[in-house]
């Protein structure tokens, strides 16, 4: 096994320690099971069925999910974003088009959430093609926000570069005094994705790690196949 450190041997002491007390970090998945005879037919049923179950369990930021993305040249990015709907026409989250997720959206339309909800042993990843929500979904969103919020896609230029806090203060300050008696409108660079998905897999912790994972593949007659995989 190879362990960075410093010369000192007390540091590589410590280090070996670290690595040996990580290592032990482990949970045994006892609550629930995920058979093929019990799930539904339709991924978007069985991820509202999980999804009420989540909600009903009051897990804190149910709606959380790391957003994985990949630049032209495949080096991949992964970052938490919310999301704030679903149909069986994909999964919706907004963000600032000019972002580091944005610019790579634009450049490979494709991308993969996954929830993690660890009150209930469970994972779910979503794959597929990714497009942008039309303005009217991203303005009657942008007008559900708080005033704070709406103020702040203005204010910060997401992804790139700043000297120092003082920046965004700045901005801030600047969009308060402007918009104190007029309302704001949804910027230009900010709006919504869709995850159109291609694949969807639901996942339930087991004992041993002998976990339980059942992808839903959209196939060409836009049905859905089911299978089991190997943990």
């Amino acid at each position: 096994m190879l362990f960075l450190c410093n010369k000192k041997a007390g540091n590589l002491h410590f280090n070996i320690n670290a690595m040996q007390s990580i290592a032990n970090i482990r949970k045994d998945y006892k609550q629930q099971t995920l058979l093929e005879k019990d799930v539904a037919n339709n991924p978007f049923t069985q991820f509202e069925q999980w999804w009420n179950q989540a909600i009903t369990s009051q897990i804190d930021e149910v709606n959380a999910m790391t957003l994985a993305t990949a630049s032209t040249n495949g080096t991949p990015f992964a970052r938490i974003v919310l999301l704030k709907g679903y149909s069986e026409k994909g999964f919706t989250f907004y963000t600032n088009y000019e972002s580091n997720k944005g610019k790579q959206l634009a450049q490979n339309p494709k991308a993969t959430l996954v929830f993690f909800w660890k009150e209930l042993e469970r994972q779910i990843r979503i794959s597929g093609s990714v497009q942008k929500t039309s303005e009217i979904d991203s303005d009657i969103y942008f007008n559900s926000r708080p005033m704070g919020s709406k103020i702040g896609a203005w204010a910060s230029p997401q992804s790139q570069v700043i000297t120092n806090r003082d920046v965004l203060e700045n901005n801030t300050k600047a969009l308060e005094e402007k918009y104190a008696t007029e309302n704001i409108a949804k910027p230009p660079h900010w709006g919504g994705y869709i995850v159109q998905p291609s694949e969807i897999e639901f996942w339930q912790g087991r004992p041993s790690r002998l976990h339980d994972r059942i992808l839903y593949t959209l196939q060409s007659d836009e049905s859905w196949k089911i299978e089991r995989l190997a943990p």
